[in-house]
């Protein structure tokens, strides 16, 4: 190839959709939240897989994978601290927003306003601009910090933590809750515990890992929820009521400050964010594969 031919190569676009476009990079994320992610997705992942050969236990692969774990008991015992540790970090996320509320200078632009994860009638019609834009190009939504599926996402992962781990600590302390529940609570608590995990698992290896990461505008990969940033681009096209406000003379800063100027992830950011975020969706492709899979068998 000539030196000609190389300049007229197209530049390689990155896998990661949060760096393509044009710059600055501004922060989207704090450091606390990335670390709830984490812990949301290491802890879920932990469920599914120790739940999964439970719920089917006729599957082919179900042995296997409880010798993998060491053993029904231990099995147990993993789920079990897994739904704990989930339950920890639920509960200091819970008071981390009730205390970002209360020390708000405008509370109601929290609850109410472009910053809410609140649903409001305007989801509602993004809801339908949305389907609109995608067969008439026309008209798109412009969507604030969080728009109707962020938010779906968001109280989604609240009614399942509710309904799963309500009905998991019921299966938990049977004896306990025997002294005051019926019988029969404990059957539907476990249909609901295996149903509800079941949808949950489909929801988040389905519909979150499409509008995330399998979207052709966002494929292979959007890792801003491991590195923290973005484009200004990349938020034009995502959250463009955000970039109305954003004040890009602001020096460029290291410190996670959400819509401050931020300089671009390392060449050792991208690469760990891409692999965990591959890894992430292979196993829960693989996860997919597997339900299918015990479903057509049992």
């Amino acid at each position: 190839m000539t030196d000609g031919d190389r300049m007229n190569y197209p530049a390689l676009q990155p896998l990661d959709t949060a760096q393509r476009g044009k710059g600055p990079y501004v922060w989207r994320f704090t450091l606390f939240n990335r670390i709830v992610h984490g812990l949301a997705l290491s802890t879920f992942y932990v469920l599914v897989l120790t739940g999964l050969p439970l719920r089917y236990a006729c599957a082919p692969f179900a042995a296997e994978m409880m010798y993998l774990w060491g053993g029904v008991h231990r099995a147990g015992v993993i789920h079990r601290t897994a739904a704990v540790v989930m339950l920890v970090y639920s509960a200091i996320f819970i008071v981390y927003l009730i205390m970002k509320v209360v020390r708000a200078p405008e509370p109601k632009r929290l609850l109410w306003g472009s910053d809410s994860l609140v649903p409001h009638p305007q989801d509602a019609k993004d809801f339908f601009k949305q389907w609109k834009w995608y067969f008439t190009g026309r008209d798109r939504p412009r969507f604030g910090r969080y728009g109707y599926l962020e938010k779906l996402d968001f109280f989604g992962e609240i009614w399942g933590l509710v309904i799963i781990g309500g009905s998991g600590i019921i299966l938990w302390f049977p004896e306990l809750f025997s002294r005051w529940l019926p019988g029969w609570w404990f059957n539907v608590a476990t249909v609901f515990h295996g149903l509800e995990a079941l949808i949950a698992a489909c929801f988040i290896f389905i519909v979150h890992f499409f509008n995330v990461h399998l979207r052709p505008d966002k494929f292979p990969l959007d890792a801003v929820m491991f590195h923290g940033r973005a484009t200004v681009q990349y938020m034009e096209e995502e959250h463009p009521e955000i970039v109305d406000g954003l004040d890009l003379s602001a020096p460029t800063t290291r410190r996670n400050v959400v819509d401050a100027p931020a300089p671009p992830p390392s060449r050792t950011a991208s690469i760990v964010a891409a692999v965990f975020g591959f890894i992430a969706l292979g196993v829960g492709i693989m996860c997919i594969g597997m339900i299918l899979w015990a479903v057509a068998f049992c």
